[in-house]
């Protein structure tokens, strides 16, 4: 067992008796109702059971948990990733998730919570993929194609980092969802999709043998929990994660998510 494993096994009895205690020192919302919002489309951080169609993954598991620290209930609720930032901003939901990365851009519209995760972009391809081990082929070959949301970070990653700046290029495909672009990628519909290192070991770990990871790391990304401006929320949501991070839950989650949940596919 090595040290991160060691980490967030002890993490994972966090999950239980101590994180009541830890609950005596956090704000308390007084049984609140906290109006969520996700898409349930990107695998492992939020997405539906293949077997009970319920929503499940790493930020279902850390928000529930938050909401417990702090005497809170949740009010889940499920939107499309191109109006979930305008719906929160309205103040139609509360607090949103969906892998958000931070950004200077998206702090103008909305409030963050402290990053929850830092991750990597990737590129994610076929396992039987031979064309592709980094960006620099996509200008060998002119005929690969990406799949990608329109206005997320892997959608400007792959315009900017990996072809030529273009935003309006054909060879970038839209997708309304994440999980649509990775179902395009293994159809071969396209050659492949940008992703961070922790949701693509989750695809690879839920579809074995179907996709690998190639090249260096494209860029880093903070991912944090988006709230309507001036949202009361956003202190006691930032002293939970604080908490969390400290006894280990956010690296059990981790294990969880990126590690056993794999491998139980």
């Amino acid at each position: 067992m090595n040290m991160f494993t060691k980490f967030a096994a002890a993490g994972l009895l966090a999950l239980g008796a101590a994180s009541v205690a830890v609950a005596q020192d956090l704000p308390d919302l007084g049984g609140r109702t906290i109006v969520a919002v996700t898409e349930n489309a990107y695998t492992p951080l939020n997405f539906a059971d293949p077997d009970t169609g319920e929503g499940i993954g790493w930020e279902y598991d850390a928000f529930n948990e938050i909401a417990k620290r702090l005497n809170a209930e949740v009010d889940w609720n499920l939107a499309s990733w191109d109006v979930m930032i305008q719906a929160v901003k309205e103040g139609q939901f509360e607090v949103g998730m969906d892998g958000i990365t931070i950004t200077e851009e998206r702090e103008q519209e909305i409030d963050f919570s402290d990053p929850y995760m830092t991750s990597q972009q990737f590129m994610l391809v076929r396992s039987d993929e031979d064309r592709i081990t980094g960006p620099g082929d996509f200008s060998t070959h002119e005929d690969l194609l990406i799949g990608a949301q329109a206005g997320t970070t892997n959608f400007y990653v792959a315009v900017y980092e990996v072809l030529d700046g273009d935003e309006a290029n054909p060879r970038i495909k839209l997708f309304d969802t994440f999980g649509a672009s990775v179902q395009a990628l293994a159809s071969g519909d396209v050659d492949m999709v940008l992703m961070d290192n922790t949701s693509a070991q989750g695809y690879m770990g839920a579809n074995p043998g179907a996709f690998k990871v190639v090249g260096d790391a494209l860029g880093t990304e903070q991912f944090g929990f988006i709230l309507t401006p001036g949202s009361d929320l956003l202190g006691p949501i930032n002293a939970a994660l604080a908490s969390m991070e400290a006894d280990g839950t956010l690296a059990a989650l981790n294990q969880k998510w990126f590690f056993d949940y794999n491998n139980a596919q």
